[in-house]
């Protein structure tokens, strides 16, 4: 057949066409590879929101008791940690609180600040923030930030024009580039402040004033942070390093960032656990809760802003109730702010009101907490969520602690937080709404994401 032959068959361009288009019509070969290209972002979009989740169980349930060393060197293993004995973790609730002893921590700074945070958001409380670390890196400390980029996307890099002047660094973390779009699904959801490498500070909370100011509709958010000094120190910083390297290229070493330890800070036993997803979908953070859940003889308290437990979580917490732990859950009520995964977090109350666990909806603002503590010996802390983001796609960073005197003021805590919250019945639970049912609906199919 001749060159004019198959010329005459092809589509004559019409005037107005587009070259894309003219490009498109005239070659197969576009044609092929645009299809093959739409298949594959359908697949993936398909298999993050429906794709199973790992299964975690244990292959033989713990028997040692909580506190006992048998317990340790079980649990040092399993969530790759080091176990270290000489920490002060002191419990700091509320923005007012936990804010004046962050500025005053970075205030006397002699060496090195680094903060890490998914959420660094444009206002009163930044500002002050940008202020105390443009005067300290004008003094010679060093000072590193790093923020998610989504986390943080409304701030823009002008805000930080200041402290870059005086020397100081900043980085975002995944923003989106060719190279690593990927990726872009793997966020930095931890939150970290760490001065002179000798104090941290690690929770749920970010910087951003609605952990400080309150409004008339939406009161001043309800959370908490821990300051630790001691050995621990020494992990939180090295998972800062983790982010900076992966964000700035570079591997902070040296005594500004990691010196000598001395003294005896305190008495808690703890372990840094950091989380960050595997190829195969498992997290250390998600071992962990799985793993102190499971070896529970007496009592669960958990706090949590975005319940979305997976299927093998609810399983190992109905286990506990079955054995008669007391399983309760503090978690946001109608202040939440993101309702579509209250609403699907709501999904997941049944089975366990069914096995007769204790659930409160906090009632005066929203509450941000992210915290687990386990018969009155382990407690957690940290930036972690009970949902699929935190166990399977975000980095995180949890502080487990091992002390009573610990434990028992984040339990009073608990108990003061419980008696401004509405508990859940079974049978409100059963009756809700048509409306509330279509919203779980909805947050199923986005379950995987949340």
């Amino acid at each position: 057949m001749s060159t004019q032959t198959q010329a005459s068959r092809r589509r004559k361009p019409k005037q107005g066409d587009s070259f894309f288009k003219r490009e498109f019509d005239e070659y197969k070969f576009l044609r092929i590879v645009s299809l093959i290209s739409i298949l594959a972002l359908t697949a993936l979009v398909l298999a993050g929101l429906f794709a199973p989740g790992l299964r975690y169980s244990l292959a033989t349930p713990p028997r040692a008791a909580l506190d006992s060393p048998a317990f340790l060197n079980e649990l040092e293993p399993l969530v790759d940690s080091k176990i270290t004995r000489n920490n002060d973790v002191e419990v700091i609730e509320n923005g007012e609180n936990f804010y004046t002893a962050e500025l005053d921590a970075m205030r006397h700074a002699q060496r090195s600040i680094n903060l890490e945070a998914y959420i660094f958001h444009k206002g009163r409380v930044t500002d002050e923030v940008l202020s105390v670390l443009t005067d300290r890196a004008k003094a010679g400390v060093k000072v590193n930030l790093v923020m998610d980029s989504m986390g943080s996307l409304s701030t823009r890099k002008h805000y930080f024009k200041a402290l870059k002047d005086a020397g100081g660094h900043v980085q975002w973390y995944h923003r989106l580039r060719l190279h690593n779009w990927f990726s872009e699904n793997n966020r930095t959801h931890r939150e970290i402040t760490v001065v002179d490498g000798s104090i941290a500070f690690v929770g749920g909370a970010g910087y951003a004033d609605w952990w400080r100011f309150g409004e008339k509709r939406e009161p001043r958010w309800r959370d908490t942070m821990v300051r630790v000094q001691g050995d621990a120190v020494r992990g939180i910083q090295g998972t800062f390093i983790e982010n900076w390297l992966e964000t700035a290229g570079e591997i902070l070493d040296g005594s500004d960032y990691l010196p000598q330890t001395g003294g005896e800070p305190g008495h808690a036993t703890a372990l840094v656990v950091t989380s960050t997803p595997s190829s195969g979908g498992s997290t250390r953070a998600r071992v962990l809760f799985q793993t102190l859940i499971a070896a529970a003889h007496k009592s669960i308290y958990i706090t949590t802003p975005y319940f979305l437990p997976d299927r093998s979580m609810r399983e190992e917490l109905v286990r506990a109730r079955n054995r008669g732990v007391s399983v309760q859950l503090v978690v946001p009520g109608k202040h939440a702010d993101h309702a579509l995964t209250r609403s699907s977090g709501q999904s997941a109350y049944g089975d366990l009101l069914k096995a007769d666990a204790d659930v409160f909806e906090y009632e005066p603002s929203m509450i941000h907490a992210k915290i687990m503590i386990v018969d009155g010996a382990w407690s957690v802390v940290g930036s972690a969520n009970l949902d699929n983001r935190s166990f399977g796609i975000n980095d995180e960073i949890n502080v487990a602690v091992l002390d009573p005197e610990f434990a028992a003021r984040l339990s009073d805590d608990f108990k003061q937080d419980v008696s401004r919250s509405k508990r859940v019945s079974l049978a409100d639970w059963q009756h809700r709404g048509v409306y509330e049912r279509l919203l779980e609906a909805v947050g199923w199919v986005f379950e995987r994401q949340q």
